[in-house]
C-alpha cells in the first residue's frame, strides 16, 4: 500500500537524521515534507533522541502508525544535509517512492571518514585547544599525543559496544593520567592546559546546543533528555579525571 510505503520511507529519513545528531524539529519537518510530496496531507510525528513515532491518514481515511527505536547516536552533519536536501527536492522534482528509498539507503550506508583520518584530526583538534588556553608548543605536542590515545580508545570501545558512560570515564582517565605523567617528565609546561585541551574531544557541545534549540522550539521532552545526556557525559568525564588523580596522589603522586 502506498501510504505504508510513504510511512516507512519518511521514518527512515527521520531515523537517519536522529542517528546523526539532527534536531527534533528538523526530523518532524522532513517527515512532513516527504509525506506531503506524495499526496498525504494528514501526518503527525513525535521525535525524541531515542525514538520516533508517526501516524498518517490515507485517502480512504485509514490511519497508519509506526514506532521506530533509535539505538545509536553520533554526529554526521553531511548525512543530515543530504537527507534535508533530498526532502526539499521532492517539492520541486518528481521522484518515485523507490527512488527516494534508494537514495535514503545510500545515505544511510555511507561510511564515515576512515579511522586514521579521524584519529589524526581528533588529535590535532585537541592540540589546537592549547593555543586557545594560552599553552605552549610543548603543551600542543602533549595534547596531540593524548588526543591521539583518547580517540583510538574511543573507537575501539565503540567497536566492542562499550557503554558511552564508561567510554567517557576512560577518556577522562587517559587525559588525567597522561597529562600528569607528561608534566612530571618535563615534556609539558601546563598540566591543566594539556588535560583540558585533551578532554575537549569528549565534551558534548553539539548535544547541549541541540538541547537548547529543542527547548526554545518547544520540544521540551527532547531538550530535557539531551540536557540530561550532556550532564551524565560531564559527570563521566569528571569521574574519570577525578578518580585518576585520587589514585595518583594515593600512591605517592605530588602536586605539580
Amino acid at each position: 500500500m502506498t501510504a505504508n510505503r510513504v510511512l516507512q520511507i519518511s521514518a527512515l529519513a527521520g531515523k537517519i537524521i536522529l542517528e546523526n545528531g539532527g534536531e527534533v524539529y528538523r526530523v518532524e519537518e522532513t517527515i512532513s515534507r516527504i509525506c506531503h510530496a506524495f499526496g498525504i496531507k494528514n501526518v503527525d510525528s513525535f521525535a525524541t533522541p531515542t525514538g520516533l513515532m508517526m501516524s498518517l491518514v490515507d485517502d480512504d481515511g485509514h490511519t497508519h502508525s509506526l514506532i521506530k527505536r533509535i539505538s545509536s547516536r553520533g554526529v554526521n552533519l553531511d548525512k543530515i544535509h543530504q537527507v534535508n536536501n533530498l526532502s526539499r527536492k521532492l517539492s520541486v522534482e518528481p521522484f518515485t517512492l523507490d527512488e527516494v528509498y534508494s537514495d535514503l539507503k545510500n545515505i544511510e550506508d555511507q561510511k564515515p571518514f576512515g579511522d586514521k583520518l579521524m584519529i589524526f584530526c581528533s588529535a590535532l583538534g585537541a592540540a589546537s585547544f592549547t593555543f586557545l588556553f594560552k599553552g605552549t608548543i610543548n603543551d600542543f605536542l602533549c595534547a596531540f599525543f593524548i588526543g591521539f590515545l583518547i580517540k583510538i580508545t574511543t573507537l575501539f570501545s565503540k567497536k566492542i559496544q562499550l557503554n558511552d558512560f564508561f567510554i567517557n570515564i576512560i577518556g577522562g582517565s587517559i587525559g588525567a593520567l597522561f597529562g600528569y605523567s607528561l608534566k612530571a617528565l618535563g615534556l609539558g609546561d601546563n598540566m591543566d592546559t594539556i588535560i583540558i585541551s585533551s578532554i575537549m574531544l569528549l565534551v558534548p557541545g553539539m548535544i547541549v546546543t541541540n538541547a537548547i534549540r529543542d527547548i526554545i522550539a518547544g520540544d521540551l521532552v527532547s531538550g530535557t533528555s539531551r540536557l540530561m545526556e550532556a550532564f551524565f557525559i560531564a559527570v563521566a568525564i569528571a569521574a574519570g579525571t577525578g578518580l585518576t588523580f585520587k589514585l595518583i596522589f594515593l600512591f605517592g603522586g605530588i602536586t605539580l
